[in-house]
């Protein structure tokens, strides 16, 4: 998740040291914008295509992690 939460960190533009599970994403420009960068860093990272809406939905960090491990199997 190293990787994936570094990317997260340049989509939100704030430093690596802050994206926790816990993160809010509303708090942090979670807009179409971040969510079409969100799914083409997960295909990067993980190989696995995230729905957009499904994603739109996620209110955490966690979420988004959940939602990578549901599309990896």
């Amino acid at each position: 998740m190293n990787a994936f939460y570094e990317g997260l960190a340049e989509i939100f533009e704030i430093d690596a040291s802050e994206v926790t599970p816990a993160l809010a994403l509303g708090e942090h420009n979670w807009d179409s914008l971040a969510i079409v960068s969100t799914i083409a860093l997960a295909d990067d990272c993980f190989g696995v295509l995230l729905n957009g809406q499904a994603l739109g939905n996620c209110k955490t960090v966690a979420d988004i992690d959940a939602l990578v491990a549901a599309q990896k199997g």
